[in-house]
């Protein structure tokens, strides 16, 4: 496999860093508004029910088991995390998607000194909004049949025990697919593309994704990691992926 995890990682902390670059502030603005109204509201709706639910879970525990309990614990708790922080990501990048292109565009003009030739401005952005919304609902339904999966195995006992393992490693596919979309799609290319892209660098993009993919579940930095992974993938795209570059 090519690529560097540690490399694919660091993408991200680059795009973190980039986030109060004059010529990026103003289009991060609307994404990062955008994700801390959702991820705050969903969070708070989250936790109302956290509680019961690991209630009921480990009720079901027959009381001569009880002592795995402080094992389960943090056990369903990561798994929940993990399916959580990307479904709540992806609730927010539907809504901010068209803006999230237009993040990735002035990032990659920022970092390569080349204009790229796709939205001008927060108004054709707006215009570009249900192109966006369709784009974001592609890479929804490519997701779910493979969470569907993960979700059995979560329910079936023993196996169960390498669920939040197999969520870590889906999200990180997925998150990378995801963003790194956003400066692809700004050139036009299809969905195909993306994920062929993607298989292409497979260790720099699953360094990139699970570094996404862990952030969206601590509280506070997932305020603040969409606009960052918008950037941090663009510099993966323009540094790695961009074959006809290199």
């Amino acid at each position: 496999m090519k690529g560097n995890v540690v490399g694919g990682i660091g993408y991200l902390v680059e795009g973190a860093k980039l986030l109060t670059h004059p010529s990026l502030r103003l289009f991060v603005l609307i994404p990062l508004t955008v994700n801390i109204i959702i991820f705050g509201s969903l969070i708070t709706l989250g936790l109302s029910y956290l509680s019961d639910l690991m209630d009921n879970w480990l009720g079901s525990i027959p009381d001569w088991l009880g002592f795995i309990e402080w094992i389960l614990w943090p056990l369903i708790g990561l798994t929940l995390s993990l399916m959580t922080g990307y479904l709540f990501t992806a609730v927010a990048l539907i809504i901010a998607s068209p803006f999230n292109g237009l993040l990735a565009e002035k990032a990659e003009e920022l970092v390569t000194g080349r204009e790229v030739p796709a939205l001008e401005g927060l108004g054709a952005a707006l215009l570009m909004v249900p192109r966006g919304i369709f784009r974001e609902l592609a890479k929804l339904l490519y997701y779910l049949p493979m969470a569907a999966f993960v979700l059995l195995v979560t329910f079936i006992p023993v196996l169960n025990t390498v669920a939040p393992l197999l969520w870590f490693l889906l999200g990180a596919w997925m998150m990378s697919i995801q963003f790194v979309d956003y400066p692809m799609d700004n050139h036009q290319l299809s969905f195909a593309d993306v994920k062929e892209a993607v298989r292409s660098r497979r260790l720099s993009s699953m360094g990139f994704g699970g570094a996404v993919a862990l952030c969206t579940g601590i509280p506070l930095v997932n305020f603040f990691v969409v606009p960052a992974a918008v950037v941090g993938a663009t510099l993966l795209w323009s540094k790695e992926l961009d074959t006809q570059r290199y």
